[in-house]
């Protein structure tokens, strides 16, 4: 079993439309870190789905459903943190609000 510390999702701005941010190729994965920062002025939302292989985003497996981040609000998203992704499923985020919301993951491939 070999185990790669790395960047899942690196820095970006989350979309406002359903978008696949991570897919576990050939591999496990732990998610050890996410972070949301809102750097706009107003509050912007952002929903957070951990989709299992063969499954489309949407309330099923949504784990974090608009989440509201005051301006200049940073969360680190306690229920993502530690989830398991088996080989083909993926993270996928929508935010609320276009050029709102950086996003950044980081966890950990088992092979």
């Amino acid at each position: 079993m070999t185990v790669t510390v790395k960047v899942l999702v690196p820095a970006k701005t989350a979309e406002a439309s359903q978008t696949t941010q991570y897919t576990a190729v050939n591999v496990t994965t732990i998610i050890d870190k996410f972070t949301a920062t809102n750097y706009s002025a107003v509050p912007a939302t952002i929903s957070v789905n951990l989709v299992t292989v063969s499954l489309s985003a949407g309330n099923d497996n949504v784990i974090t459903k608009t989440k509201t981040l005051a301006a200049s609000e940073a969360y680190t998203f306690p229920e993502i943190v530690g989830q398991v992704l088996s080989s083909g499923s993926f993270i996928s985020t929508i935010a609320g609000t276009a050029s709102a919301i950086n996003i950044r993951a980081s966890g950990r491939e088992v092979t």
